[in-house]
């Protein structure tokens, strides 16, 4: 299908200090995050950019921030990086409305926004918004979410490569078995295209047609609207009883994300069934937690500073009016356990419904009880947090 291209990112701390030019404008209020950046971005030369870039107003939509991640470590690296450049920064909280969103989407471009940053609650319900920015010569970011449209610039993880890195992970703890497949919202093609497909390269469908693995589900298995965990959980339990009226036991679950997880787990412990192994995805501290307890198995960790950091480096340069095409970050922003290669410029990735847009895609890294460890030394969870409740007999290698 083509579905992706890659283009990496390399390097520890540097930003761009010179990203806008103009005067003075008064920062608007922000969206309080949940806690502090875990990796914010250095500000070295930042004094020197904000008297030159105060004209640089990037203008963030959120589509909610109930998933930890985009409070505690996207929008404060965006924040920062931009302000680090010289920029002002504002946001709001759409609250998984579509119809809010697109009226933030108004409020953001009469408060000044000369580039737009996009988390979209629906892909095709944020089109009205995405059209009134390009009429007013806005550059868009459509950001960790597809917006299907040649004008965007694409930011987010190898989401392909999480879902492989998550089927990967269950699949070999469980080659053979009854599976459940909770998927996330419908309207999101991270749950209904890029993550299914990973599934399928780890072997999830040859599996399924060998008989190997059979689906309980159904073989879509189930979407849970707004990623929502409460709909996950009574989506599982219906799932469990389903199951159990059939005789049928459930030896693996796969599930898109990490609130959709939490959910399963709700269920499960709510059922008094165990704990089959499970996936997600984001690293958010109450998963992070769960995988120490061994109540899932892995969590693809997709470090949100460094997805922030791009973005908010890419709105900058887009201040400048350069071209999508030509668009490069500089070398020395990113980590480089999600961007190993050096030379950062955008790269052509083609959609599923064959659009070619331009994109950095970063890599994500999976976790099991095993290198835990890792999410410690990246800032995103504290070893008390990580090993909160943990038998000290059973505890993963992190927590000792």
């Amino acid at each position: 299908m083509g579905i992706r291209k890659l283009a990496t990112i390399a390097g520890a701390t540097a930003i761009l200090v010179a990203a806008c030019n103009g005067g003075g404008a008064t920062t608007a209020p922000t969206t309080a995050p949940a806690s502090a950046p875990a990796s914010a971005p250095a500000s070295a030369g930042a004094s020197s950019s904000a008297a030159a870039g105060g004209d640089c107003v990037v203008g963030v939509s959120w589509n909610n921030f109930q998933q930890p991640r985009w409070a505690a470590h996207d929008q404060p690296n965006i924040k920062s990086t931009v302000e680090a450049g010289g920029g002002t920064y504002i946001d709001a909280d759409a609250n998984l409305s579509n119809e809010q969103q697109l009226t933030d989407v108004d409020t953001l471009i009469s408060k000044g926004a000369k580039v737009l940053i996009l988390l979209a609650q629906d892909n095709k319900a944020i089109l009205p918004a995405l059209q009134k920015a390009k009429d007013a010569g806005i550059p868009v970011i459509a950001y960790d979410r597809l917006i299907e449209d040649p004008s965007i610039l694409y930011i987010t993880f190898d989401n392909v490569l999480v879902g492989k890195a998550e089927a990967d992970a269950v699949i070999k703890k469980v080659p053979k078995g009854n599976y459940v497949l909770i998927k996330g919202d419908p309207g999101d093609p991270n749950a209904a295209t890029f993550l299914p497909q990973g599934w399928d390269e780890a072997g999830l469908k040859d599996k399924v047609a060998s008989g190997d693995i059979v689906i309980l589900n159904g073989p879509d298995g189930t979407f849970t609207d707004a990623w929502k965990t409460e709909k996950a959980q009574a989506n599982m339990e219906a799932i469990i009883d389903k199951a159990n009226s059939d005789g049928k036991k459930i030896d693996a679950i796969l599930a898109e994300n990490d609130s959709t997880a939490l959910g399963v787990v709700g269920a499960l412990t709510a059922k008094n069934y165990g704990f089959p192994p499970l996936s997600g995805q984001d690293g958010d501290p109450a998963n992070l937690n769960n995988v120490a307890l061994g109540k899932q198995y892995v969590d693809v960790f997709k470090n949100a500073n460094e997805l922030g950091k791009a973005a908010g480096a890419a709105a900058l340069e887009l201040c400048k009016g350069t071209a999508m095409a030509g668009l490069t970050l500089p070398d020395g922003l990113m980590d480089p356990t999600v961007a190993p290669v050096a030379g950062l410029a955008a790269t052509p990735f083609t959609t599923p419904n064959g659009t070619s847009v331009q994109s950095f895609i970063l890599q994500p890294t999976p976790l099991t009880a095993e290198n835990l460890q890792t999410a410690i030394d990246a800032g995103q969870i504290t070893k008390e947090d990580l090993c909160k409740g943990v038998d000290a007999a059973t505890a993963p290698p992190a927590c000792k």
